[in-house]
């Protein structure tokens, strides 16, 4: 199967893999040749790509780290306490989320165990998923990248388990903000803007006092917008006063935020994601954290057509185990001919094959 843009999608293509809808029933299934009422309804769904089946991605398949039957109950869950939550205030909601600890952390053990027993590197397919409420499935998101990424650290259990508690309730505190600047799809006013700063007081204030939930979780509700310089916020803190679980789910809600579809922003691709990372590294974010990160989700996922720097195009077959950033390629065209037999490199020990671009917008001459 390929990655390929919506902006390109014809008639006639055929669906690599299936799409599902909030419920967990398959909304596009896989294996549907894709007509114009299909491709409109994608238009109005905010899809940016799907995966296509065709002759030059043959036989390369993906799959998430997480399956879409555990990824489904996980979500449905994360937005039931949550949408309890959203109904009560102060020590209400507070009460609410102490009784769904248990449940919680469970969720949090259960995506441990399919972390942990993993050697593969980290892949979520977020365009394969609609919600209609971004925020449970960023949740959900951010605790695998921020889980995956403390693994990668060396972070005991428990304090695996913690960070993935943390990550889950990140973003709590923005039920308490106003639906019409959580969901506005322009540029928010500096009036909304600050408003919207304060779902990190708001969150560490619903979590701080709670006697099943360790006072590290709140902190990482209310410190995840933090920078190493002391741009961040609430506060301004500087590199030593921001606790490490922090700056883990700080860039872990970065990368989800740039590599998810938003009303007001087009998705970024996971190596796109990691190169903002990579700027802000040492100055906004942990370069430890951000190098972790780096080391455990995939950068070009299979399926992805690649340009080569030298007048080759490919597309991603499989993984490296040991290099995230240089996959297999699948080489199917050389100085713009279409070859006859393809063949596959690896990109770890071929230096001089630097991938130029992705580009999910190639279509095959006919």
């Amino acid at each position: 199967m390929r990655l390929i843009s919506l902006n390109v999608v014809k008639e006639g293509m055929v669906v690599g893999k299936t799409i599902w809808n909030e419920a967990g029933h398959p909304l596009l299934h896989q294996g549907v040749v894709i007509n114009h009422r299909i491709i409109e309804r994608l238009r109005q769904l905010n899809i940016r790509y799907i995966y296509i089946d065709d002759l030059i991605s043959n036989g390369i398949q993906i799959e998430e780290t997480v399956n879409p039957v555990v990824r489904h109950r996980v979500v449905t869950e994360i937005t039931k306490t949550f949408e309890t939550v959203k109904t009560l205030k102060g020590a209400q909601a507070s009460y609410i989320i102490d009784q769904q600890s248990k449940a919680i952390s469970g969720i949090v053990e259960g995506l441990l165990d399919t972390i942990l027993n993993s050697h593969e590197f980290l892949t979520i397919l977020s365009d394969a998923y609609l919600y209609d409420q971004y925020l449970y499935q960023h949740s959900f998101q951010v605790t695998l990248y921020s889980i995956a990424i403390a693994k990668e650290l060396g972070y005991s259990y428990e304090e695996l388990r913690l960070i993935g508690i943390g990550a889950i309730l990140h973003d709590i505190g923005k039920l308490l903000i106003p639906t019409e600047i959580l969901n506005k799809s322009g540029a928010l006013t500096e009036e909304e803007y600050n408003e919207m700063k304060l779902h990190t007081r708001y969150g560490f204030d619903l979590l701080r006092n709670l006697h099943s939930i360790s006072l590290l979780v709140a902190h990482c509700a209310f410190q995840h917008h933090e920078r190493l310089d002391g741009s961040g916020y609430p506060r301004g803190l500087v590199e030593f006063e921001i606790h490490p679980f922090a700056k883990i789910i700080g860039v872990a809600d970065v990368f989800d935020a740039v590599t998810s579809n938003r009303v007001y922003r087009d998705k970024l691709l996971p190596s796109e994601g990691v190169a903002i990372l990579e700027q802000g590294a040492g100055t906004l974010y942990d370069t430890n954290v951000v190098e972790a990160l780096k080391k455990c989700v995939v950068h070009y996922p299979n399926g992805t057509v690649l340009t080569l720097s030298n007048n080759r195009r490919g597309i991603v077959s499989r993984q490296n185990e040991l290099h995230p950033a240089t996959p297999y390629v699948r080489i199917f065209e050389e100085n713009g001919e279409m070859l006859v037999a393809t063949y596959e490199i690896n990109l770890a020990i071929e230096s001089a094959k630097i991938i130029e671009k992705v580009d999910t917008e190639f279509i095959p001459s006919e």
